[in-house]
């Protein structure tokens, strides 16, 4: 039996119209580090008709690739809606990616036209020549000083003036491309995830149901729209009708503040690493968070400090989220259960989160073996729902997934984690970054979580290395804040009592910075290759 409900295809189209009508007065502001600019939805929906215009002139039909390399800024949010609902794919671009792999993700999508910011067109113009299939390149502002632009180049202002503010919107079909991000490669080539229009429609209906979201908020996008879609912030705010702040480049502590006062935020969503930065400009700055809410923080573990600070000092509630490239990127929120007590709640929201409805999440043994929801056991965190891949382009990368007896292919998340009775998932490592000391494991995220609460640390990567005793154990790599001293047998002396005495490490080494991966995530394969190559210089506290 069917149901009498007509077949509308889902998509972006459709948020962009909801958008453009219903919520005509809510605007994008863009910071330029001193000032900001603003326009309403109805005239970016203006643009957005002009872009798509600007875009069929320059031949893009059917499923061509659009690749945008910007900021988050106002004319990314265009392009946000522009490319997708005219049919095309938009192809979100990560300037923080080595040459050779930026060059690899433009050539492997089959890029045709790209859109950049000219604050970025160093990164660009230096592979050009290396971008075959790339037929125009449309530059946003000016390139730094300095820098010569090829009169070939075109202006995107000029392009769209020359062209009509309506389009007509061709239907899509849901299951249709809509965007493409790769991942962050850091071991072997990116790989690219093509989310449908169904995908991030549904996406941003899962954001919105479980953060509270209204036209009365104005939310600040500080995860970057080239990095998985800014977590869906662009698409749920036309949504809802909340307004949009863009703060450009501008994500260091001291201009970001300066926004966040120009243009007071109601929630935000962006990396530990920002928001730890921003917790300790506010302890020496005044900083204003009077209309701040909620944090949404995910991208890596949220050291349960950050939560407890920016709770305690200025009434703000961070909520950890945790996803990937590939699940869109949402799959869990760490939110406590309904009626938990407030002295209760701080366990919850440290833990990875419970799954989105919709996605469904499992451990797997290294035989494929379904683990139970105790608690205690420990596998692989494999993911399955209707915004998750479960291939990559033109790459089946049979190794990432797992097909199960219903036929449901799962994706191998490449976590190591366990889920208890309430459905609660706590990862304790990457795959990759287990710590197998004497055949038990060791967290290195709750070794890392425990050191980030000493005053002294700034930041702290713990990682595997070599031991001839245990085969492996943990070395801290700790960066200290300015002006603080604190010594090895001092942070172990602090870990005692907060975590198992037998994963307290016996080397440490202080370093300038955590070296960072593209999209700000601790990169600690770089650490245990400068460990392996003798470059860091290690205290062993037991020598």
């Amino acid at each position: 039996m069917l149901s009498t409900v007509g077949d509308v295809e889902l998509g972006i189209g459709l948020i962009f119209e909801h958008g453009r009508t219903v919520h005509a007065r809510s605007e994008v502001v863009t910071f330029d580090g001193t000032a900001v600019s603003r326009i309403t939805f109805a005239a970016l929906a203006d643009r957005v008709g002009q872009l798509a215009n600007a875009l069929r002139a320059l031949g893009i039909e059917g499923d061509d690739r659009v690749g945008t390399l910007m900021f988050n800024r106002q004319e990314h949010q265009e392009a946000y809606f522009a490319i997708p609902c005219m049919g095309a794919v938009m192809h979100t671009l990560n300037f923080r990616l080595h040459p050779d792999q930026f060059t690899y993700v433009v050539n492997h999508a089959d890029n045709r036209v790209i859109i950049f910011e000219g604050f970025l067109a160093p990164v660009l113009l230096a592979v050009r020549d290396r971008l075959p299939n790339v037929r125009a390149l449309i530059m946003v502002g000016e390139a730094p000083e300095g820098v010569t632009v090829p009169p070939d180049v075109l202006r995107y202002e000029d392009l769209l003036a020359a062209q009509p503010t309506t389009f007509e919107w061709p239907t899509i079909a849901e299951r249709n491309a809509a965007a493409i991000c790769y991942t962050s490669g850091t071991t072997g080539d990116p790989k690219g995830v093509v989310y449908s229009h169904r995908s991030m429609y549904l996406h941003a209906l899962g954001f919105l149901a479980n953060f509270e979201v209204s036209q009365e908020d104005r939310i600040l996008a500080i995860v970057p729209m080239f990095h998985v879609n800014a977590w869906g912030l662009p698409y749920a705010a036309w949504f809802t009708g909340a307004d949009l702040l863009m703060p450009a480049r501008f994500l260091q502590a001291e201009p970001l503040c300066r926004f966040l006062a120009l243009e007071p935020p109601t929630m935000s969503a962006g990396v530990p690493t920002v928001w730890a930065d921003v917790l300790r400009f506010s302890e020496t700055h005044d900083v204003d968070f009077s209309r701040l809410n909620q944090i949404i923080v995910g991208g890596s573990a949220v050291p349960v400090s950050l939560i407890e600070n920016f709770q305690q000092r200025h009434d703000v509630k961070i909520i950890q989220a945790w996803g990937m490239t590939e699940t869109s990127p949402l799959g869990a929120i760490a939110v406590p259960p309904r009626h938990t007590p407030v002295a209760d709640q701080l366990r919850y929201r440290a833990k990875t989160g419970r799954p989105m409805a919709g996605v469904s999440l499992r451990i797997v043994d290294e035989d494929a073996k379904v683990l139970p929801n105790d608690g205690v056991a420990v596998g692989e965190l494999q993911a399955y729902g209707p915004w998750v891949t479960s291939s990559y382009l033109h790459d089946p990368a049979p190794e990432k997934f797992q097909t199960d007896e219903r036929g449901r292919v799962w994706l191998r998340t490449g976590d190591v984690a366990s889920i208890d009775a309430e459905w609660y998932v706590q990862i304790t490592d990457r795959a990759k970054d287990v710590i197998k000391s004497g055949g038990e494991w060791i967290s290195s995220v709750d070794l890392e979580n425990a050191l980030m609460g000493h005053p002294a640390i700034a930041e702290a990567a713990v990682v595997a290395v070599p031991d001839a005793k245990w085969d492996e154990r943990p070395m801290a790599c700790i960066v200290a804040r300015d002006g603080a001293t604190v010594t090895p047998a001092e942070l172990a002396a602090f870990l005692d009592g907060r975590v198992a005495k037998w994963w307290i490490p016996e080397r440490w080494t202080f370093i300038a910075e955590v070296p960072k991966t593209s999209t700000l995530k601790f990169d600690k394969k770089v650490l245990r290759a400068r460990h392996a190559a003798g470059e860091l210089a290690v205290t062993d506290i037991t020598a």
